[in-house]
């Protein structure tokens, strides 16, 4: 797979050097076998995800997408108390994570707030947006609040230059390269630039840089997915995206033996110690991360299963949501970037 973000690369220079943190090859085929076996195949959940309908529809939708990834991230509970969560209720039922951010924004769309419009989302206040998240009673808000508001009124001045359809130019202007989307996004919207540097030893970009861009992808991924049939999310490179790092799906790959983890950090999440946001413990969990599904999906397309890293990402990540009581939990790293 070429490289043209630099993903690849430099998480791979830091696999190479890395000290906590290894990928055990073998558990890769045993894993490759099951996941062809099992012929599951990733699939926009439409029923959940909000489409708009009527004038402006592929606009609307693709507005609500950018808010939505946006905020996507960090939902784990802050405090002591790991049951502590963020949740709303949505359907009848108390949801909470990434499918509570989904709840709240849909419901938000309902309730007539102007998430389509970037002179809104520019100057949208805290009242505004705490609203829009507001937990069910007797739930804790939203981790990061602060930076939430603030990653909003960015969004909103990016796409403030673009008078007319304002996400449907922005997106357009990639000209159908996922790529290029995705370097435009991180260029002008800065809390999607996620980037850190290792002091360890080279990774062959300027300073040292590691690049993992996950929310940049997989908003170019849940456009592709949303705007399912529409032209504007037609991009001919969407195989050269890679995996999403975050926190569940190191988690279902050490669960399959896939991440091995040394005594000290394996002792460190299991006690539910933060991990500081760019440490090296931090960067060799996220750098294996990528580079384990890109060794899954390489393995499993030399078996005859076409398959992308960012959809095996997705069938990792929907396993991970049914782990068994007992599995190792993820590692507590607070951080707008996942």
């Amino acid at each position: 797979m070429s490289d043209p973000l630099g993903v690849l690369t430099s998480t791979g220079a830091v696999v190479d050097q890395s000290a906590h943190v290894r990928i055990d090859d073998v558990a890769i085929y045993p894993l490759t076998q099951r996941l062809i076996e099992e012929q599951a195949n990733p699939e926009w959940d439409a029923d959940l995800h909000y489409r708009a309908t009527g004038p402006d529809a592929d606009e609307r939708t693709a507005m609500w997408i950018l808010v939505l990834d946006t905020l996507n991230y960090c939902f784990w509970g802050q405090s002591t108390d790991p049951g502590q969560r963020w949740r709303v209720r949505w359907r009848g039922e108390l949801v909470d994570g990434y499918v509570a951010l989904v709840a709240a924004l849909t419901m938000s769309v309902d309730r007539g707030y102007p998430l389509h419009d970037p002179s809104w989302l520019a100057e949208v206040s805290e009242t505004d947006v705490a609203e829009i998240l507001r937990p069910e009673a007797g739930h804790t808000e939203i981790p990061l609040f602060p930076d939430r508001v603030e990653n909003l009124r960015q969004l909103g001045r990016a796409l403030l230059p673009y008078e007319t359809q304002p996400a449907t130019a922005f997106i357009r202007a990639a000209n159908g390269s996922a790529i290029a989307l995705v370097r435009k996004v991180v260029r002008e919207i800065p809390s999607f630039n996620d980037v850190a540097i290792w002091p360890y030893g080279e990774t062959e970009l300027p300073g040292n840089e590691v690049r993992f861009y996950k929310r940049a992808q997989i908003m170019v991924g849940d456009l592709s997915g949303g705007l399912a049939g529409s032209p504007l999310a037609e991009f001919y490179d969407l195989d050269q995206l890679t995996a999403f790092a975050d926190y569940k799906v190191p988690q279902i790959l050490r669960a399959l033996g896939v991440l091995v983890y040394d005594d000290v950090l394996a002792a460190t999440i299991a006690t539910r110690q933060r991990i500081p946001a760019g440490s090296r413990y931090e960067l060799e969990i996220r750098a294996a991360t990528i580079v384990a599904c890109d060794h899954i999906a390489d393995a499993m397309r030399s078996l005859g299963r076409e398959i992308t890293s960012a959809e095996l990402d997705w069938l990792l990540w929907t396993r991970s949501q049914h782990l068994p009581a007992g599995t190792a939990p993820y590692h507590l790293t607070a951080t707008i970037f996942y």
